[in-house]
């Protein structure tokens, strides 16, 4: 393919039935794009010929305009590689004249009524960079990227029709077959690959979920402290978001009955509760499905890192004993493979399936085939079931190591257990100041998240979230020693 470098220079603009020569209206519009900064040293020119065909006019009135520019400094040619801007442009720059804002007025557009009441409700989001103790990024230093690169490549290959079309609007049917069988084998559920529906991440399914199933104004049962995505999500849409306490059973089912005993819609987090950790009982699982069902609410079960557990089996999810189709599902390959890939899915009952069809028809948007393709065929090779059996064993030695050097802040800091994921959380008591912590370990370098943080409203817990999964066991020893060093300065009594 023949390449035409430079930069577009469509804004000029020629005046054929002006009195000024053409020439001449070119040499100033290009000047003057030299001299205001819009072009800046080192930028190539397009071709004098595809110049030409660009503005409409001919190719020896942009050679003479060009000459011109060249022979004041503005412009060098070089022999072989092109038209330049001058180095020597940025002494002649003009400085751009600073805007008289005295009577000026600035305008500030109305908001929705749901958007001005969201935003002050809304959580910040976590910081995601990689190092000690940034939560919810998983160890992106073992992903496969060969195996990877070469499943791109093969896709990549493929007719344009399949990587750069709109794609299917429920989403890639290999992708949405690979998650009905691995949900069925891994987790225990039960589905058909049309109940699978592909996402632009979970946020994205959290979105599209209250969209569809809850009105403003409608309360929504939130674990208090819980998931911040979700819950910016389902703000945004104007739910009232109901704080429920968690204990060691996970979600207080007679507390939200007490807060909101018609609640439309519950979010929870079974599988490892965020932040606490704690893995819903049983009991508490069969209390929220007969709360559900008393209510006609529905339930939106986020298992956003249940690969990854540490003992001989893994938790269950609510979905695999919902027997009344309560449950809406959501899942995301962010932890299990990489965030950037923006890619999540939504597992719906049989009950919802036409809705959603009708939706995905009409306004969503999809997700790039190309990147679903990769994934399902990531999955289907075998890669995705070694991947996550690596990962497993490298955030059970992150974990360990998080624990074992942890013991050095007991009765200051204290991780409590956990038996999935790749993050703990440290209580401290009420002679701690955890925001100072805070603050002190991110002078030092060091993330931490308070619980506070992902709380609707007041909580008995005090302490930080500590996560492991994208820091290498040394830098936790290093992340641990840091906080041994701070914890006497953030000390009230």
């Amino acid at each position: 393919m023949k390449r035409h470098a430079g930069a577009v220079l469509s804004s000029i603009k020629i005046d054929k039935n002006a009195e000024k020569k053409i020439s001449i209206q070119l040499y100033m519009a290009l000047r003057d794009l030299l001299l205001t900064g819009a072009l800046t040293p080192g930028d190539r020119l397009p071709a004098t010929r595809t110049l030409a065909q660009e503005i409409g006019v001919s190719r020896t009135t942009v050679i003479d305009a060009v000459d011109r520019l060249i022979s004041e400094g503005l412009l060098e040619a070089r022999v072989g590689a092109g038209t330049f801007v001058s180095e020597a442009l940025n002494a002649r720059l003009v400085p751009k004249p600073s805007p008289d804002t005295s009577d000026a007025v600035t305008v500030i557009p109305r908001l929705s009524h749901a958007t001005r009441h969201a935003i002050p409700d809304f959580a910040p989001r976590l910081p995601h960079k990689s190092q000690a103790f940034v939560t919810a990024l998983p160890a992106l230093d073992a992903f496969p990227m060969a195996q990877w690169a070469k499943l791109s490549a093969r896709h990549w290959r493929k007719d344009r029709d399949h990587i750069t079309g709109y794609g299917e609007p429920f989403g890639y049917a290999p992708l949405r077959r690979a998650i009905a069988r691995q949900l069925n084998a891994s987790r225990g559920i039960k589905c058909a690959p049309e109940q699978v529906f592909i996402t632009n991440g979970a946020q994205r399914a959290f979105s599209l979920i209250g969209g569809m199933l809850v009105n403003p104004g409608e309360p929504v049962w939130f674990e208090n402290p819980g998931a911040i995505g979700a819950r910016n999500a389902f703000i945004a849409i104007g739910a009232s978001p109901v704080p429920v306490k968690v204990d060691e059973e996970g979600l207080c089912i007679d507390d939200g009955l007490a807060r909101a005993p018609h609640f439309r819609l519950a979010f929870v987090t079974p599988s490892h509760q965020q932040p606490l950790g704690p893995v819903m009982s049983l009991s508490r699982r069969l209390a929220l499905l007969k709360a559900a069902n008393d209510a006609d609410a529905m339930i939106v079960e986020d298992d956003y890192d249940g690969e990854f557990y540490y003992s001989d089996q893994p938790p269950p999810t609510l979905k695999s004993i919902d027997t009344h189709g309560r449950v809406i599902y959501v899942g995301t390959f962010s932890k299990s493979l990489f965030p950037a890939l923006r890619l999540g899915f939504v597992l719906v009952p049989e009950g919802l399936v036409d809705s959603f069809e009708k939706v995905c028809l009409t306004w969503l948007s999809g997700v790039p085939t190309v990147t679903q393709a990769i994934v399902a065929d990531f999955m289907d090779e075998g890669m995705f079931a070694t991947h996550i059996r690596t990962m497993r064993q490298i955030y059970k030695k992150r974990h360990d190591t998080l624990m074992a050097e942890a013991e050095c802040l007991a009765g200051r800091l204290d991780l409590q257990p956990t038996s999935s994921g790749f993050h703990a959380v440290g209580l401290v008591t009420r002679t701690y100041d955890e925001d100072a912590i805070v603050e002190k370990a991110a002078a030092r370098g060091i993330t931490t998240v308070p619980l506070s943080r992902y709380s609707l409203s007041t909580i008995s817990q005090r302490g930080v979230v500590l996560g492991f999964g994208s820091s290498a066991p040394e830098e936790i020893r290093k992340g641990i020693q840091t906080l041994n060093e701070i914890l006497p300065e953030c000390c009230t009594r």
